[in-house]
């Protein structure tokens, strides 16, 4: 038994060592069970000043190889004894926290989260990021404890199926705020459209803002051009289909031609051979 602890011990400062330049590789594992831990590579994340407002720099540690059972509740436990942390986010890739889409509906902005991805752990303070990366120094942190455990198998299932029954009281409440907005919006759109009906622009162009025979349809100068762009594309598509239709039909007849040209060259072979009596069919 020791010498087996001691042949994990020696792997893991083999991958430790291998660390790409500026990570610090922290060994994980998801149980006390596991034998074989997971590498998370963690940096600090450095941006310019003010270019990322959501994931401040000297506070936010940069995650990398975050597997996917690991939430952000799992790596927020994971964290905690390095200082306060006040936010943690997982993206599918890098990027910036002001590009992130703000989720704006609880019933349809569900994401299945497959492979790994890499997280953004924000601590109250700056010493956090620099307790967070001594953390090498210790043995492989546990993901799933008794007090926070991270829900797998059956359990996770019945917890996926229960979350799936949507309440419809709360979706019929959503759905109606999110028409309302929509119908707000259009209504100031439609306003704004007609205060700026006639009125030239710089360049003293009168935009042209009328509706159709269908109530909601405006044809406005925008509309019409998208209008226009799609019928351009069908006409793109559509010559492209005709070019490759008759290039079919260019290919066939010059193979066509070909079959004949051998055809003739073996006549007049065969001819040549009985000239000489030297035709053999059989």
């Amino acid at each position: 038994a020791a010498s087996r602890r001691a042949k994990m011990a020696a792997a893991g400062e083999r991958v430790a060592g291998a660390a790409p330049a500026g990570y610090t590789a922290l060994a994980v594992k998801f149980g006390a069970r596991q034998r074989s831990p997971h590498y998370l590579l963690v940096k600090e994340h450095q941006v310019r000043e003010g270019a990322d407002t959501a994931h401040p720099p000297r506070r936010t540690l940069f995650v990398l190889n975050v597997p996917p059972y690991c939430s952000p509740d799992a790596l927020s436990g994971l964290f905690a004894r390095c200082g306060r942390v006040q936010s943690v986010d997982i993206c599918d890739k890098p990027g910036t926290g002001e590009k992130k889409e703000k989720l704006t509906s609880k019933f349809f902005n569900r994401k299945t989260v497959t492979g790994f991805q890499v997280a953004y752990v924000v601590f109250r303070k700056r010493a956090g990021v620099q307790a967070a990366k001594a953390l090498s120094q210790e043995g492989p942190l546990l993901i799933s404890t008794e007090s926070h455990p991270v829900k797998t198998g059956i359990s996770k299932w019945i917890a996926s199926y229960a979350a799936s029954v949507v309440d419809r009281e709360e979706l019929k409440a959503e759905v109606d705020a999110y028409m309302q907005d929509y119908d707000k919006k259009i209504a100031e759109e439609e306003a704004k459209a007609a205060k700026e009906e006639g009125v030239p622009d710089e360049e003293g162009w009168v935009k042209v803002t009328r509706k159709g025979r269908k109530p909601g349809l405006p044809r406005t100068e925008a509309a019409n051009l998208r209008v226009l762009e799609r019928e351009k594309q069908k006409k793109a598509r559509k010559e492209l289909l005709n070019f490759y239709a008759w290039q079919h039909r260019e290919t066939k007849r010059e193979h066509i031609a070909q079959l004949r040209k051998k055809f003739e060259e073996d006549k007049q072979r065969i001819a040549l051979m009985r000239a000489q009596r030297k035709f053999r069919p059989y």
